[in-house]
């Protein structure tokens, strides 16, 4: 009796959990519910009559069976998505598609889309897209995946060319009061005994706090009352509601007012920073080349910008990890 035929869809899950190491950043990938992804995955186990990911709370495992079908499942979808590339290209067919960029909304916001009329003006040809999301998103691998993203992080978007391209220096606040009488604060794990105020990603605490090697096992870093822009969260730091971590120029004026104090001065961990992430090697869309490169140059003529570098060589790393772009 034949055997029933593999379903792509449950096949591309597992590559996708697989490569990005969890369900949920699979979800994000593929524009789906995580629900759906551990149907797929849980039907192919079925079908294989062996389990692919060995599960322990919330993290996965590959087995020894998940790690020998990963690596020829993932390269048989990136010739699918090469070829249809070519296609593209043969035909014309990125000239007819929108540049869709990936960024947070407050990023998008505060200092990208002023400035979009500059690269408008450059290059009139290019119609860009703006998806203004903190997800995990892809990078480069066909339909529905972000020609570009910009990323605030510590640079670790394995498989991309990954560019540092803005480096400002956040400052964590609060109130005098709030200080004098909390906790005192001498390590960046400190931090922890106090509440801690989020910008609306929500991962800038956890970022900092791994940049200067500080210990969260538990999560805390990444909890807290989230605010859409910088301007209320200094305001909530004003009134005593917690600690805030804010670009220095945002809360200048309340640090020199005696509103707003220091809370720990520590040195600034350079890989803490904004980046430009692309598909790395040939086959990229020219105009995501013309987008990164106009970025570069504009985060150059900024206070908090790195002169224009050449991009370099990313190494593709397959495993089983929670990373973020």
């Amino acid at each position: 009796m034949p055997r029933p035929p593999l379903l792509l869809l449950a096949l591309r899950a597992f590559a996708e959990t697989g490569r990005l190491g969890s369900m949920k950043a699979a979800a994000g990938a593929l524009g789906v519910t995580p629900g759906a992804i551990s149907q797929q995955v849980k039907a192919l186990e079925r079908r294989l009559g062996l389990p692919l990911f060995e599960r322990h709370n919330r993290e996965l495992r590959l087995t020894g069976t998940g790690r020998q079908l990963l690596d020829p499942l993932v390269d048989a979808f990136a010739r699918i998505e090469a070829a249809v590339d070519a296609t593209e290209r043969a035909t014309g067919g990125h000239r007819h598609r929108p540049l869709l960029v990936s960024t947070s909304a407050s990023f998008a916001a505060g200092w990208l889309v002023p400035r979009l009329g500059r690269f408008a003006a450059l290059y009139p040809g290019i119609e860009v897209r703006i998806d203004a999301t903190s997800a995990l998103v892809e990078v480069g691998r066909g339909p529905g995946s972000a020609d570009v993203a910009l990323r605030h992080g510590l640079g670790d978007y394995p498989g991309l060319e990954v560019v540092r391209f803005l480096m400002p220096r956040l400052v964590p606040v609060g109130s005098p009061s709030r200080l004098a009488t909390g906790p005192r604060l001498s390590r960046a794990e400190d931090v922890l005994h106090y509440p801690l105020l989020q910008n609306s990603d929500g991962a800038d605490w956890a970022l900092w706090l791994r940049a200067q090697g500080g210990n969260d096992a538990e999560g805390r870093a990444l909890r807290g009352t989230r605010f859409p822009d910088d301007h209320l969260l200094v305001r909530a730091a004003v009134a005593g509601q917690g600690l805030a971590l804010v670009a220095e120029f945002h809360a200048a004026e309340e640090i020199a007012a005696g509103r707003l104090a220091v809370a720990l001065d520590l040195p600034w961990p350079s890989r803490f920073a904004y980046y430009v992430l692309t598909r790395p090697g040939p086959g990229r869309p020219p105009a995501a080349l013309a987008f990164r490169d106009w970025v570069l140059r504009e985060a150059a003529g900024c206070g908090d910008g790195l002169p224009p570098q050449p991009p370099p060589s990313a190494t593709a790393t397959r495993k089983v990890t929670n990373a973020a772009a």
